[in-house]
């Protein structure tokens, strides 16, 4: 690559491809970059729910989405987080807020204050100081403003539709008058001094670029199939390796909040929309057979699931997600645990440090270098909190056991024990969930 970089090729499909290319054309297509899209065949199923966390509102704004129509279109509704249902008496529910709980007093942070109040005779619960879990509890909805930060934060995400929600991300592109092209198989070639110079598409057709972008979701076709950019397993850390996705029927009165409902065998979150449920139970096939999981999802659910299917669950990072003139974003960059709804999240981490850090021509190592250290952050702190929710469940059960016994990231251990030591979590930088 040499000269002003002013074309990009983004190869992949779905969600990946189409938020990645609606960014890149929008932000930088004043800029002079042009933007050609090859979309490889769609694996979406009408069972699937994007869940979201509350940053992508903000980007659904700068691309002029309007959010009445998206909601209408996608099917959509709100939703204020999690409700975390345990599948014994002996452990309360606990409501994971898209929000704060509580707001500083006196200048000091909320939760040493509740916590010193409670050794006092205090019985207020926790959650009861967030002003987002009080108003999803309670189905209503809370906008913020002025008035309810005084209270604590409050934000909130959406249930969407997601073969209805890369719809509207495509038409998006095509009003951003981006090159479009339909491929069934691509192959790479190189140059000589090594970056990708072109795909050809089907055999038949060579298209050329100077920059890449890996949408191909966990098949990484340029990053791991060309580049052969090495990956790092977390299998480790995750006990779950399965995945049950599948429908039930939508809500009498939506809730404005997905539900996880945990059991011996794993755990099942049901995402609420306009249309339907979507259901998605993790579990351990050493443990549990697919046959034994659709049961277990399907009382979770309290209703008989269509259009079931079964995932493999292989948590792990790409150690260079930028690579020569290659950058992967998604899950060709990193593969996460189902738990929370971070699937898109991670994928707007990567594309609003790829704009921020966007070359300009051929000598980026001081931008690929600086994106690879801060993905790498994001990517770890998301798997330690996810982790947290295992290494630290209070669930009964033989899934949970061993959830709990297994090993934990050297980062969450040293979180855990400062908390345990002072009540607080220690900072770092570039975490999702504070």
């Amino acid at each position: 690559m040499s000269g002003t970089l002013s074309k990009v090729m983004v190869v992949g499909r779905d969600a990946d491809l189409w938020m990645t290319v609606d960014a890149i054309a929008h932000a930088l297509a004043p800029s002079g970059v042009r933007v050609l899209a090859v979309e490889l065949p769609s694996r979406l199923k009408a069972s699937h729910i994007s869940a979201t966390l509350p940053p992508l509102e903000a980007l659904h704004a700068k691309l002029n989405l309007n959010e009445s129509e998206l909601i209408r279109v996608a099917g959509a509704s709100f939703s204020f987080g999690q409700n975390i249902v345990a599948g014994c008496r002996r452990v309360p529910n606990f409501f994971h807020a898209w929000g704060a709980y509580g707001a500083p007093i006196d200048g000091s942070a909320f939760y040493p204050c509740w916590l010193k109040a409670v050794r006092l005779g205090f019985n207020g619960g926790f959650q009861s100081f967030s002003p987002t879990a009080v108003a999803a509890t309670n189905g209503r909805m809370l906008l913020p403003d002025d008035a309810t930060t005084a209270f604590g934060r409050t934000d909130y995400g959406y249930h969407l539709q997601t073969l209805a929600y890369v719809g509207i991300l495509k038409s998006r592109s095509a009003a951003l008058g981006v090159q479009m092209v339909e491929a069934q198989d691509i192959s790479v070639e190189r140059s000589a001094a090594g970056p990708i110079a072109a795909l050809m598409v089907d055999g038949i057709a060579r298209l050329e670029a100077q920059f890449f972008i890996d949408a191909t979701g966990e098949d990484a076709l340029l990053m791991a199939g060309t580049l052969q950019s090495p990956q790092e397993s977390w299998r480790s850390y995750f006990h779950a390796d399965r995945r049950l996705v599948g429908m039930a029927p939508k809500f009498a009165s939506l809730p404005p909040f997905a539900e996880i409902r945990t059991s011996g065998g794993g755990w099942t979150v049901l995402h609420p929309s306009q249309a339907a449920t979507g259901i998605v139970h993790a579990f351990s096939s050493a443990t549990t057979t697919d046959e034994g999981a659709l049961q277990a999802a399907t009382a979770a659910a309290g209703a008989p699931l269509a259009d079931v299917s079964f995932h493999s669950l292989t948590p792990s990072a790409r150690n260079q997600p930028w690579s020569d003139n290659c950058i992967a974003v998604g899950r060709a960059a990193c593969s996460l645990d189902a738990i929370h709804d971070v699937e898109l999240h991670a994928l707007q981490l990567a594309i609003v440090h790829l704009l921020s850090l966007f070359p300009v021509n051929a000598e980026f190592a001081a931008e690929r270098n600086e994106y690879n250290r801060i993905m790498r952050s994001y990517y770890e702190r998301i798997r330690d909190f996810q982790c947290a929710f295992y290494a630290l469940a209070p669930f009964e059960g033989e899934f949970w056991n061993h959830a709990r016994a297994g090993a934990a990231p050297q980062s969450l251990v040293h979180k855990i024990n400062t908390f345990r030591a002072r009540g607080d979590v220690a900072p770092m930088e570039d975490e999702t969930f504070l």
